[in-house]
């Protein structure tokens, strides 16, 4: 009976090593990492994941692919991450969307908050309002001013419905007491270009896209939806210093696992890409691009994704926000 016994031990101690590294094996044999991005490429999130994937494939000793699913705001590119093996072989790279999604989609057949293993924020975003010149407008005071005596009249574009762009200028609404008119696009090209021509009067856009033009004079900064001004524009006043709405819009950008992503491995992620933000050229690349870096524990990170899809739900609640 002892050497039947031993003998089952010895099989079954085969057995799960052999399982062990049948698990392990797609990483030892150099199956790429897969960062999804559910957005097109040029955006925000795309440059967080084509900035942290090559710096973390050579820390994990493995490639990294970079791979935009884009469409349904951000929701197919997702779902992808949400019915992903927890196998260690794929992150999704998103920004706030993800948790306003939760309060346009109820319908979703997947949580995008719950389903989701929240690893490492990456770095914030800011968004600044802008105008044609030929509104005249030339600060965000004025463009309240005008709104009210003119409820509805002033267009304001966004590249959809459910973007931060959209559900800002929803926010700045709210707080200021104003009416525009929302003209939704499909992506970001298409209603900066309008807004460019002057088919459109306002927007909000984050600060690498409407720098350029501001600086060519092709577009008007009337005011940073954030609590504090940017490096970037230091003349620029925040929109509850123009007395123009309390509005602070800022995007946070992070990155997540499948479910079922086990806490040893959500540590070791969080551990690189901690390291991989701090270093000085990831700073300058975001920098440059109006982006600020920044990095959290794994449950920091939850909990600013959890309070913030409560925050963007009631105002898709109060605003009767409905999803195209």
């Amino acid at each position: 009976m002892n050497l039947l016994m031993r003998a089952a031990a010895a099989a079954f101690t085969l057995l799960s090593l052999g399982a062990q590294a049948q698990a392990q094996a797609p990483q030892a044999a150099g199956v790429p990492l897969k960062l999804i991005v559910p957005f097109t490429p040029g955006t925000g999130i795309d440059i967080v994941a084509r900035t942290v994937g090559p710096r973390l494939g050579q820390r994990l000793n493995r490639p990294v692919v970079v791979e935009n699913r884009a469409g349904a705001s951000g929701n197919i590119g997702t779902e992808a991450v949400v019915r992903a093996p927890a196998d260690g072989n794929t992150l999704l790279v998103s920004v706030n969307t993800l948790v306003m999604n939760k309060g346009l989609y109820p319908q979703l057949p997947f949580d995008p908050v719950k389903d989701l293993v929240p690893v490492s924020l990456t770095s914030w975003g800011q968004l600044i309002l802008v105008t044609h010149p030929a509104t005249g407008f030339a600060t965000a005071r004025e463009l309240v001013a005008a709104a009210k005596a003119k409820p509805g009249r002033i267009n304001y574009a966004s590249p959809g419905v459910g973007t931060p762009h959209h559900m800002s200028m929803e926010l700045f609404k709210q707080t200021a007491g104003v009416y525009l008119t929302h003209i939704p696009y499909r992506g970001t090209a298409q209603a900066v270009t309008d807004l460019l021509g002057g088919q459109v009067e306002a927007m909000f856009l984050p600060i690498h896209v409407a720098l350029p033009h501001v600086k060519t004079g092709k577009l008007v900064a009337l005011g940073i939806g954030s609590d504090k001004r940017h490096a970037l524009l230091p003349d620029l006043p925040t929109l509850k210093e123009a007395r123009a709405g309390d509005v602070n819009v800022d995007m946070w950008f992070g990155i997540f696992a499948p479910p079922g992503t086990t806490p040893e491995q959500v540590h070791k992620l969080n551990q690189e890409l901690r390291e991989i933000l701090a270093s000085p050229e990831v700073r300058t690349a975001f920098s440059t691009q109006g982006m600020d870096p920044a990095s959290s524990s794994p449950e920091e990170f939850r909990k600013l994704v959890a309070s913030d899809a409560d925050r963007w739900a009631g105002l898709i609640r109060s605003a009767k926000i409905k999803a195209d």
